[in-house]
């Protein structure tokens, strides 16, 4: 059987990965056109600028699974020979994953991962920045209730979809696994700036501030280090 994609999305109580929890889960699994959604009791408050940005509150998840159930669910959705798809993958959703499967005391399934940022940023490199909310523009696709996991997973597979057209499972991880070389700024101020065109002094700041050690960013620091 071929793999497939399901894509998926988190939302959490903040970005501290290993500290903030896991609020809401959803993915989306196109091939079999299923979709899963729920949301989980973190056993903690959600803090007030959570849930300024997901609208998800204490009371909607308070009755909710704990997190060892939401996991167990989730993967019961994922079976199957799976690709998991999401936006900022290894930098958010993917590692949240993780930690919550520890915290859970539950093994984690050896699930392959593609992340579409670092795809967006490969392949659409005329762009300025690589946001959902900007490439579903770019796309012309229909607004959603950003940062709501299940709205956020129908944009990204639209979205995905249109970047890929009709290329495979397999040939997506293979082209993703060539060495990808940035030409442009991706994130931060001189974003959509040429390489050549950023102040050394602010690569010199990312580099001491540790912002290029992160596996996110290990395709940028490769293209700054073969351009100094």
């Amino acid at each position: 059987m071929k793999k497939r994609f399901i894509y998926y999305d988190t939302e959490t109580t903040g970005i501290k990965i290993g500290k903030d929890r896991i609020i809401e889960i959803a993915a989306f699994d196109p091939t079999l056109d299923r979709k899963f959604c729920t949301f989980t009791n973190p056993e903690c408050p959600i803090p007030p600028e959570s849930t300024q940005i997901t609208h998800i509150t204490d009371d909607m998840v308070k009755e909710a699974p704990l997190i060892q159930e939401a996991l167990t669910q989730f993967v019961s959705f994922c079976e199957g020979d799976v690709v998991l798809v999401a936006h900022n993958n290894d930098g958010f959703d993917k590692p949240f994953l993780e930690a919550e499967f520890r915290r859970a005391n539950l093994p984690m399934p050896s699930w392959i991962f593609v992340d579409s940022l670092k795809w967006a940023r490969k392949y659409r490199n005329d762009l300025p920045r690589h946001s959902l909310q900007i490439l579903r523009e770019s796309y012309g696709i229909q607004a959603n209730q950003a940062h709501r996991a299940l709205d956020d997973v129908i944009v990204l597979h639209e979205v995905f979809r249109r970047m890929i057209d009709d290329l495979s499972c397999e040939t997506v991880l293979e082209l993703l696994s060539q060495t990808v070389v940035i030409h442009k700024m991706p994130f931060g101020k001189y974003a959509g700036k040429k390489l050549s065109e950023v102040p050394k002094d602010y690569i010199e700041w990312l580099s001491q501030s540790g912002a290029l050690d992160k596996q996110e960013n290990a395709s940028l620091r490769e293209s700054l280090e073969k351009l100094y």
